[in-house]
């Protein structure tokens, strides 16, 4: 079974993000990226069933422009068998990258799409869901636990309530949470090797989906600064300060 993993390069988690000056956007002057953790997740998930023998082959696909390509070696040092490289210098929609994996879907033929659950920059968490309804495959989101047995997959899913078992039929398309599995460090050789490996690279264009901007970013700032809190001795004084200053009893 082939398993195609969507990874996305993301301003490290690390980082104290920037406001750019005019307020249009992020400011990724100089700031230093990395995998999106929720991809790495899902890359060591794929990794892991081929160890088991489960998956012959792990390919790596991400969307982005040519520094992309940084993220795709670190996930063949990771262990992925190949990577595909969509090159796109603009800014993408979750709708436009679900169509684009989609097209990636429908040349490569996976058993098994495997994404995060969201990206820690757009934080959209939509990607996964679109890409399962254009492809007409079973979907299961927010995966904790992940089971492989012949043509179908068990997937248990974190929900508000408690937890959640679903049986998929192959192919499917999955979006991994947290609490699946801790994702491995590179070893030096392998970061070594993967430097000199191919990537396949091509046009987002070239498959075909319209990529023209259908939402509208007004503006971007920074979250208002909460007040700090106060610190009370007891519970008439709590019950007085709600109704007389915050009066919201």
């Amino acid at each position: 079974m082939k398993v195609l993993v969507a990874v996305k390069r993301v301003i490290d988690y690390n980082v104290r993000v920037r406001v750019s000056e005019d307020h249009a956007g992020v400011d990724l002057a100089h700031a230093k990226m990395a995998m999106n953790p929720f991809c790495e997740i899902a890359l060591e998930e794929a990794v892991r069933l081929k160890e088991q023998g489960i998956a012959s082959e792990v390919v790596a696909v991400t969307i982005g422009p040519k520094a992309a390509q940084e993220q795709l070696r670190s996930a063949m040092a990771l262990g992925a068998d190949r990577a595909l490289h969509l090159e796109h210098d603009e800014a993408l929609e979750s709708l436009h990258v679900a169509g684009l994996l989609a097209g990636v879907v429908e040349e490569e033929q996976p058993g098994l799409v495997l994404l995060g659950k969201q990206s820690i920059d757009s934080d959209n968490n939509q990607t996964a869901q679109m890409l399962a309804a254009m492809l007409g495959c079973g979907q299961a989101t927010y995966a904790s636990d992940i089971r492989v047995a012949g043509e179908s997959v068990t997937v248990t899913c974190e929900i508000d309530g408690g937890l959640r078992i679903l049986a998929l039929q192959l192919p499917a398309v999955i979006s991994v949470d947290l609490r699946l599995n801790e994702p491995r460090f590179a070893r030096l050789p392998d970061i070594m090797k993967a430097k000199k490996r191919p990537i396949e690279s091509r046009a987002a264009q070239s498959l075909g989906v319209d990529l023209a901007p259908r939402v509208r970013t007004l503006r971007v700032d920074y979250p208002a600064e909460r007040q700090p809190g106060v610190r009370v001795d007891s519970v008439d004084e709590l019950v007085d300060r709600l109704k007389n200053e915050a009066g919201v009893i």
